[in-house]
């Protein structure tokens, strides 16, 4: 099976993939990140001790209205009009980490993929940016795309 890169022309110059002819239909994803770090610094995040303010609800907002920027910050991303996007939050104090899981929905001619990887991208990225002063060695890893449906290329769901 032969695959060609939709975002390149023939010319090899990128481009963004006209989809007028596409057809509207229902689509969604879904994506998670985990953020590892030490127990003392995850223990107060749970606790709501951190000086900067509750640092799950601000991650929560923060990977929301990444995906409804994503088009800004990936350039061939064509602009979507969202119509769910969910950010969630685990504690796994069991593995000194945080697993954001992010849901995108819409209806539409293109997938929604790239704005729920932003979403757990970006929580996990503002989870850091609340929690540097505390701990500067945490690691965001996994970001990863765990399902998708609709469209074209139908159902994807990763192997877990």
């Amino acid at each position: 099976m032969s695959h060609r890169f939709t975002h390149i022309n023939a010319d090899g110059n990128a481009h963004m993939v006209d989809v007028t002819e596409k057809a509207v239909t229902e689509r969604e994803a879904r994506a998670e990140a985990f953020i590892e770090m030490a127990p003392d610094t995850l223990a107060m995040i749970i606790s709501g001790s951190h000086h900067k303010g509750d640092v799950f609800a601000t991650a929560r907002i923060a990977g929301i209205q990444a995906a409804k920027k994503t088009s800004d910050l990936i350039p061939l991303c064509h602009p979507l009009m969202l119509t769910k996007v969910e950010v969630e939050l685990e504690a796994q104090p069991e593995h000194n980490r945080v697993r954001i899981t992010s849901l995108c929905k819409l209806s539409g001619k293109t997938g929604v993929e790239m704005e729920a990887l932003t979403a757990a991208s970006v929580a996990a990225l503002t989870i850091y940016d609340m929690c540097k002063a505390v701990q500067k060695d945490m690691i965001i890893s996994q970001v990863r795309l765990l399902e998708k449906r609709g469209g074209k290329s139908g159902h994807f769901s990763a192997q877990l």
